[in-house]
């Protein structure tokens, strides 16, 4: 999900037991291949003290270096569930999955910028500096969320078409960049990839050009028997026999 127009928001909590927590890591694999900013490999020595962030975003980090990966797991092995039942009975099955934050993560940014949206500028990780998110995303360096691969693959292997609908804005090198990013991360075959095109552009929520482009897969025949995404406005207004809303308490997007 695009964080062009976001509002950030230090929400609630998302929480599963500790048990829980360490079922679905081991069982399912963590969100992440390595430790994430901020985080350190054991969460009960989560830093407090880190500098630059005041109570309510440190109360995030801890979420994400604790109960974030196992929340994530849970939600995309529902889906999983899901999408290999229906596979068999539904007429060209079709899986819509988000970008930002539900096939690939950009905590790495959120933690260099405090969770504050930064356009413009490099993108640059030394201690002090700041990410613009424009250059990240040109950098085609976004990690893949685990779980959603896992997903993505299963539904491969169960001949249901993959389709990407994201709000980043279409342009010849934001395609270019979100493509190779989502090659690079271990996407591989999906079907389309739909970007907010112009005419959406004055629509102060992404919900109706997300809404059009499900519609638009319809009409081409897909049945789409799941869609996943980490924003309410990436799920609302149908054109889909199931949700799955993946945990983002970092920002909010109309």
């Amino acid at each position: 999900m695009t964080r062009s127009t976001a509002f950030r928001s230090a929400g609630a909590l998302f929480r599963v037991t500790l048990a829980t927590a360490i079922f679905l890591l081991g069982a399912l694999g963590a969100a992440r291949a390595e430790t994430a900013a901020g985080c350190s490999p054991d969460p009960q020595k989560f830093d407090w003290t880190q500098p630059g962030f005041d109570p309510s975003q440190l109360q995030l980090v801890y979420y994400r270096c604790t109960y974030y990966d196992a929340d994530v797991a849970g939600v995309l092995h529902e889906a999983r569930d899901w999408v290999e039942w229906r596979a068999s009975s539904a007429h060209n099955p079709a899986l819509v999955l988000d970008i930002d934050e539900t096939s690939l993560s950009n905590w790495k940014v959120l933690y260099q910028n405090k969770f504050v949206y930064i356009a413009a500028g490099p993108c640059n990780f030394s201690r002090g500096s700041i990410c613009g998110e424009n250059a990240w995303e040109q950098s085609a360096r976004a990690p893949a969320i685990t779980p959603t691969r896992a997903l993505f693959n299963a539904a491969r292997r169960a001949h249901v078409t993959v389709f990407f609908i994201t709000g980043r804005t279409e342009g010849a090198a934001e395609r270019r960049a979100t493509e190779k990013n989502l090659h690079l991360a271990g996407y591989g075959g999906w079907q389309r990839l739909y970007m907010r095109i112009k005419k959406f552009d004055g629509d102060p929520s992404v919900a109706p050009f997300k809404t059009w482009a499900r519609d638009d897969i319809e009409a081409h025949g897909y049945t789409i028997i799941a869609n996943v995404g980490d924003q309410w406005s990436d799920l609302m207004n149908g054109h889909s026999e199931h949700i799955f809303k993946v945990p983002n308490p970092f920002y909010f997007i109309p």
